[in-house]
């Protein structure tokens, strides 16, 4: 007879002994931070009536955009081009597939850090002709310290439940056995639904005939950790 071998996929749980009873338990931190970059998305768009100057509009929009950006400066941490596109719009009516007209359009993306920019260079752009803009999306770089300080608190909460356990039973903790990461923290997306407020001061160098800045304020981030734990304690009196 062949003994049933036990099944891979399920894995055997570390009970303890009463020599070395185990606690089980899970370790949960959020916090709420100011974020740490802004992004924008901005379309520009071009329209003719034969393919060459709808191309020629859209290269001298999109060169003025990027220009625009990029005289801010440091305050602009990354600029990015997306998509690119010319599509012809066909007649409704008659035979044949005449075109009438030529849609272009560029999609650029920018990172901020330096939210003193933010609003008057969101303006700005959306005062351009046949340009949308898009955000801001609020945002924490992947190695920022908020992570690890949620990771922290998880685990010193852990610490601290583990131990209340072992105290309601008259005794103390022993030995950590395990600790496990189940997802230290849940990330905002790269484009979260944030577009908020945010106050902003007059860029220097700025052009006398700007439109006033719009007023926005960072969206608030949330940072989440969570970590399983055992421990091992000295066996209770019971």
């Amino acid at each position: 007879m062949t003994a049933a071998t036990p099944d891979a996929s399920q894995p055997a749980v570390p009970y303890g002994t009463p020599e070395a009873p185990r606690i089980a338990v899970r370790g949960e931190a959020r916090l709420e931070v100011d974020p740490e970059i802004a992004r924008i998305g901005i379309t520009v768009a071009a329209r003719g009536r034969d393919r060459r100057s709808a191309l020629d509009d859209l290269t001298r929009r999109n060169a003025a955009l990027l220009d625009l950006v990029k005289s801010y400066g440091d305050a602009v941490e990354r600029l990015e081009t997306g998509a690119f596109s010319i599509t012809p719009e066909l007649t409704k009516h008659g035979r044949g597939e005449r075109v009438r007209t030529y849609h272009g359009s560029v999609r650029v993306t920018a990172e901020l850090t330096d939210f003193t920019a933010l609003g008057e260079l969101t303006t700005r752009l959306a005062d351009l002709d046949l340009t949308r803009v898009d955000g801001p999306w609020w945002a924490l770089r992947p190695d920022s310290p908020a992570h690890r300080e949620a990771r922290k608190k998880a685990v010193r909460e852990a610490v601290q439940r583990a131990r209340e356990y072992a105290e309601a039973l008259g005794t103390s903790l022993s030995a950590l056995v395990e600790l496990a990461d189940i997802g230290a923290e849940s990330a905002p997306p790269a484009y979260p639904q944030a577009p908020g407020r945010m106050r902003t001061a007059a860029f220097a160098g700025a052009a006398e005939d700007t439109p006033a800045p719009l007023d926005l304020e960072p969206q608030r981030q949330r940072v989440h950790a969570q970590i399983n734990a055992r421990f091992t304690m000295v066996p209770p009196q019971l």
